[in-house]
């Protein structure tokens, strides 16, 4: 195994696979580079000089500046080198060539929903509409799972502690992704509980998640009921019975729809798991479904790379818009955009949060950007 990895031709830094002790000598390009201290694993090594107020560059692209000189065989990180990055930016379109690879249709064994959506798993879900009714669902979904048959999986609450008390996009956003949650096509059946009371209630909700099938979905208040828990227990029953007529069945890779997301990011997380994770979105484009990159703070520092990479002027400018607005996000409450590498993240080896984000949107893989939210 090799004891390091120079990720791009022209990174001035290496990646240590292991730790380097001081004294330990490494040949990087025909070059040999003494350690001048231990390099922890994940962490970055100079094997140039770098000047305070340099570039250094990792994955091909400047990571940050350097606070002060560093010396060839130094270690490279928080206490040397600090984010490059500015706040609001102005970019300029400038599309590079995606490659639009077409590749023989897989399929896979799911659920075909009436509605055509498709679903990985087929569970009933319990939505509450605020957080006061978290326990009640817990409690019910306890209670049902005794009652799954067929190919019902499990029953599942989803306990948040929103949907009152909230205001502006603050609650707009909970009942998107609440109504999100009730449209989505892992859950074979729904119950959405409510309180009553609340600002989030059902009736307000039902604006929200737009037509459905009263079979899939169905609405508990329990203001309503004397006794909530037999009240959700029948109609639960009624959930179950109705999911378990779904049987999986061969579906087109083509409507697989991926949802990418951080596991844990270290040193290693941009030469490992999130190359691997892009392979496997780039075939599965090939086979015409869609993946979706999440997280926009951890595309700070990285998002020239997917605005180049978006089909159309238009996708570029809603891109720009997300990035910045996000930035704006975080300035309009008092917080501080480029500090988004946690404690753990900066122990593994991460400095900036161009690092991270270099790393982060490696799970895209290299497919043209077709929509963005």
């Amino acid at each position: 195994m090799k004891d390091f990895i120079k990720i791009h031709e022209n990174d001035n830094v290496i990646v240590a696979l292991k730790e380097l002790s001081g004294g330990e000598a490494v040949t990087v390009a025909g070059k040999t580079v003494t350690a001048a201290e231990t390099i922890p694993a994940g962490h970055k090594m100079a094997i140039t000089d770098i000047p305070q107020g340099g570039d250094v560059v990792k994955y091909g692209f400047r990571i940050g500046n350097a606070k002060e000189d560093i010396k060839t065989g130094h270690w490279v990180h928080t206490h040397n080198v600090k984010t490059a990055l500015g706040d609001l930016l102005e970019y300029t379109y400038e599309p590079v060539e995606t490659e639009k690879k077409q590749t023989e249709d897989r399929t896979f064994m799911g659920f075909n929903r009436p509605d055509g959506k498709v679903g990985v798993r087929n569970e009933i879900w319990i939505i509450p509409t605020v957080g006061c009714v978290n326990n009640i669902a817990t409690a019910m979904a306890k209670a049902a799972n005794a009652k799954v048959h067929g190919t019902v999986e499990e029953v599942i609450a989803f306990p948040h502690p929103y949907g009152c008390s909230q205001m502006w996009d603050d609650q707009e956003h909970t009942r998107t992704i609440l109504a999100d949650l009730v449209n989505h096509p892992n859950a074979g059946g729904v119950l959405v509980l409510g309180l009553g009371c609340e600002n989030s209630n059902i009736d307000e909700l039902k604006k929200y998640i737009g037509s459905y099938d009263e079979n899939r979905v169905k609405f508990l208040v329990c203001q309503e009921h004397e006794d909530e828990m037999e009240a959700g227990d029948k109609l639960l029953s009624e959930l179950i019975d109705y999911a378990a007529g779904f049987e999986r069945e061969p579906i087109s890779a083509s409507k697989l729809i991926i949802g990418m997301k951080c596991g844990g990011s270290d040193g290693f997380s941009g030469i490992t798991a999130n190359p691997l994770v892009g392979k496997f979105s780039d075939i599965l484009i090939s086979k015409g479904g869609t993946t979706i990159l999440t997280e926009v703070p951890e595309m700070f520092g990285a998002e020239t790379l997917l605005m180049n990479r978006c089909e159309n002027k238009e996708l570029f400018d809603k891109t720009v818009n997300l990035i910045n607005d996000f930035k704006k996000y975080f300035q309009d409450n008092h917080q501080t955009i480029y500090e988004n590498p946690s404690p753990g993240n900066k122990k593994g080896g991460i400095t900036t949060l161009e690092d991270k984000s270099l790393g982060c949107t490696q799970k895209s893989g290299s497919a043209a950007v077709k929509g963005v939210q």
